[in-house]
């Protein structure tokens, strides 16, 4: 659908700029935006490369098993059908750290790995399982403490103070991951009881 309301978009401001007589405007609008676009890209390049590099070290010292054990009882009490497996776990448990610490381009990864391993375990392989609903939610909330991507982008555009926003996205992220999750644990008994 957005491949045939974007060509009109586009259509109709060239058909606009050229009968109000501002195509210099628009060659402006481009050169402008893909020169910002630029800008911007390499301002994420380096955050993602910093923040990557971190949980790449972080997975490969004690840190990673550490703060597993830490998340080891919130993940028991969310997904308790993963009593045994523990490399679902420790995948889903990465997943959340890259979250919490606003790396959704490192979590991304780390998600896809968790659901392909509870898929494995997955009786019915056309139907989500109770934890990967949960997941799913979870992942989507993306409970942050550090929002690093929308930091980079309010620092790329000249932002006077772009740490900010940090409290109320911890307040929303919050909110829509308890939402989430409990209208998740509701639905999920629900369907148990059919």
């Amino acid at each position: 659908m957005l491949n045939i309301i974007w060509p009109i978009f586009i259509i109709v401001s060239f058909v606009y700029a050229i009968l109000t007589g501002r195509v210099n405007e628009i060659n402006d609008g481009i050169f402008k935006s893909v020169s910002d676009a630029v800008e911007l890209s390499i301002t994420f390049l380096g955050t993602m490369c910093l923040w990557s590099g971190l949980m790449e070290i972080v997975k490969n010292t004690t840190l990673m098993s550490k703060l597993t054990k830490l998340l080891s009882p919130i993940i028991k009490i969310l997904f308790p059908e993963l009593k045994n497996n523990q490399k679902a776990k420790s995948e889903i448990s990465m997943n959340m750290i890259a979250n919490i610490l606003g790396l959704g381009n490192a979590a991304t990864p780390l998600g896809l790995k968790a659901m392909k391993t509870m898929q494995d375990e997955n009786l019915k392989k056309d139907t989500l399982s109770d934890s990967m609903a949960i997941f799913i939610v979870l992942n989507t909330a993306s409970l942050q403490l550090i929002p690093t991507n929308v930091i980079a982008i309010r620092t790329s555009l000249g932002s006077a103070n772009p740490t900010q926003i940090i409290v109320p996205v911890w307040i929303a992220t919050l909110v829509a991951a308890t939402v989430g999750i409990i209208a998740t644990k509701i639905i999920i008994k629900k369907v148990r009881e059919k």
